[in-house]
C-alpha cells in the first residue's frame, strides 16, 4: 500500500532496460559506468518485490483504511477541483514524508537505501529498499484520507509521483529553462538532493513540484564550482543487495545497545539519523 508497486514486475524490467540504454549511451561518450551498482539496484528491486509478496499492505495499508473509517467527508472525485486538490495535497504530504525520511531515523532506515548508490543514473531510481512497509513513512498521506480522498486515489497519486521521479535520476539532462526549474522538480534539483556534500545535505524534498521547498526554505541549486559527490556520508561499500537493504538497521541495533534510558532509546529511534546515544548531540550525519 506504499505506492511502490509501480516499480515491480514488467514495469521494473522496462525501467531496467531504459537504465541499461542510458549506460550504453554513457559508455559511447567515454563515461565510466559501474555495472555492479546497476545490478545492486536491480537486486534491491527484486528483493523488494519478493518482500512485498510476503508483507502485503503493511502498516500503511492498515492505517490508511482505519483513517478512512473516520473521514470527515467523502470526496467523489467527479469534479476537476477534486483532482487538483488531490494533486496539490499529495505534493504537500509527499514533501512532509520525504523531509521526515531524512530528518527522522526510523524513516531513514529504509530511505537510506535509495541514497546508497555512489553513481547517479536511472538505475538509482528503483533502488528503494525492502522495509518501507515496516517503517510506514507513507502514513503521512493519512490527512488526505481523513479529508475524504479515497485510499486507492491517494495511493495512485503517490505511485504517479514516484513514476514521474524516474527521469530525474540522470546526469544527461542539464539545467532546464528558469521557469521550469522554478516550479518543477528537475534532474538538476534532484541531483543536489542526492549529494552527500555538506553544502548540499537535506534539501529539495519535492516530488513533481519544487514549490514547497521554496516555500519552506529547503530549495538549493546546483553550484558550478561545487561538484556533486553521490552516496551516503558513511558509504555502505558493498554491492550486496541484502547488506544495502539492512545496513542502516545494523547500525540502529548497534546504537540501541549503547542507549541508556528511555530518552536515549527514543532519540535513537526517532531523532535525527546522526544522533549517537550518550553524546547528547548529532555527531554524524545519516546522509
Amino acid at each position: 500500500m506504499d505506492g511502490m508497486r509501480v516499480f515491480v514486475g514488467l514495469p521494473l524490467l522496462v525501467f531496467a532496460l531504459i537504465a541499461a540504454m542510458e549506460a550504453a549511451w554513457l559508455a559511447r561518450r567515454g563515461v565510466r559506468y559501474d555495472w555492479k551498482e546497476y545490478w545492486a539496484s536491480f537486486g534491491d528491486a527484486v528483493g523488494r518485490t519478493l518482500t512485498g509478496l510476503v508483507i502485503q499492505g503493511g502498516i500503511v495499508g492498515v492505517l490508511l483504511f482505519a483513517i478512512w473509517e473516520f473521514r470527515v467527508t467523502t470526496i467523489a472525485m467527479d469534479q476537476a477541483w477534486h483532482w487538483i486538490a488531490l494533486f496539490l495535497g499529495q505534493e504537500l504530504c509527499y514533501y512532509a514524508m520525504h523531509r521526515a525520511d531524512h530528518r527522522v531515523r526510523w524513516f531513514w532506515l529504509n530511505h537510506s537505501v535509495h541514497h546508497s548508490a555512489t553513481q547517479y543514473n536511472l538505475s538509482t531510481a528503483y533502488r528503494l529498499g525492502w522495509t518501507g512497509k515496516l517503517t510506514g513513512a507513507a502514513v503521512f498521506f493519512g490527512p488526505l484520507v481523513w479529508l475524504g480522498f479515497p485510499v486507492p486515489h491517494v495511493v495512485g497519486a503517490l505511485a504517479l509521483n514516484l513514476l514521474y521521479q524516474y527521469w530525474l535520476h540522470t546526469e544527461l539532462v542539464p539545467r532546464l529553462p528558469r521557469a521550469i526549474e522554478f516550479v518543477f522538480n528537475t534532474p538538476s534539483h534532484h541531483r543536489v538532493h542526492h549529494a552527500s556534500n555538506p553544502e548540499y545535505l537535506d534539501c529539495n524534498y519535492g516530488g513533481v513540484l519544487i514549490v514547497f521547498d521554496r516555500l519552506f526554505g529547503t530549495c538549493r541549486e546546483e553550484r558550478p564550482g561545487l561538484p556533486i559527490r553521490y552516496g551516503l556520508v558513511e558509504p555502505v561499500h558493498s554491492y550486496n543487495p541484502v547488506k544495502i537493504a539492512f545496513h542502516a538497521w545494523v547500525k540502529l541495533a548497534r546504537d540501541l545497545r549503547r542507549a541508556r534510558g528511555i530518552r536515549q532509546v527514543a532519540m535513537t529511534l526517532f531523532g535525527p539519523p546522526g544522533y549517537l546515544p550518550g553524546s547528547g548531540k548529532k555527531v554524524r550525519q545519516g546522509h
